[in-house]
C-alpha cells in the first residue's frame, strides 16, 4: 500500500464578499485507487472530510465536472490562464472553496505514477468479491 499526501492553504468563500483562508489535506492511497479524500479544514475544531474520484478532480481542475453534491471549475483570469479551481461541496447546504492549481496538477501527477489511469482495477479478484457477494 502506498499513499501521497498533499496539504496546503485553501480559501473558503462564506460569501461572494468574505473569504476565509484555511488548510486542507488531499491523500490518495493506491489500496483504494479510484478516490481521493479530501480533509478540508484540518486545522479546525471539526475537519470535513470528503471522497472524491480521482478523475473527477483531474478533470475538475480544466472543465466544470460535477453534479449533486461535488462540483469542480477551473477559475480563468484575465489572461486566459487557470491558476485555481473551485470545490463546491454539499447538499441543501453546500460550502465553496478556491484551490490553487499547480500544486494539486503536481501532487495528482504522482498519483497517476502510482496507479496509471485505466489500471485503477487491475489486482483486483472478482471470483473472491463475488464469493463475498453470495
Amino acid at each position: 500500500m502506498k499513499k501521497c499526501h498533499l496539504a496546503l492553504e485553501v480559501t473558503h468563500w462564506v460569501t461572494p464578499e468574505l473569504d476565509l483562508p484555511l488548510y486542507c489535506e488531499f491523500t490518495y492511497n493506491t489500496q483504494d485507487p479510484l478516490v481521493v479524500t479530501v480533509v478540508l479544514d484540518t486545522q479546525g475544531v471539526r475537519p470535513v472530510t470528503w471522497i472524491l474520484s480521482r478523475d473527477l478532480l483531474n478533470e475538475g481542475m480544466t472543465a466544470a465536472v460535477g453534479t449533486g453534491e461535488v462540483v469542480l471549475w477551473p477559475l480563468i483570469d484575465h489572461d486566459g490562464e487557470s491558476s485555481s479551481f473551485c470545490l463546491r461541496v454539499g447538499g441543501v447546504r453546500t460550502a465553496l472553496f478556491e484551490i490553487p492549481s499547480e500544486p494539486v496538477a503536481a501532487w495528482l501527477a504522482r498519483a497517476y505514477d502510482m496507479v496509471p489511469r485505466g489500471a485503477e482495477l487491475d489486482g483486483v479478484d472478482w471470483n473472491e468479491l463475488l464469493q463475498l457477494a453470495e
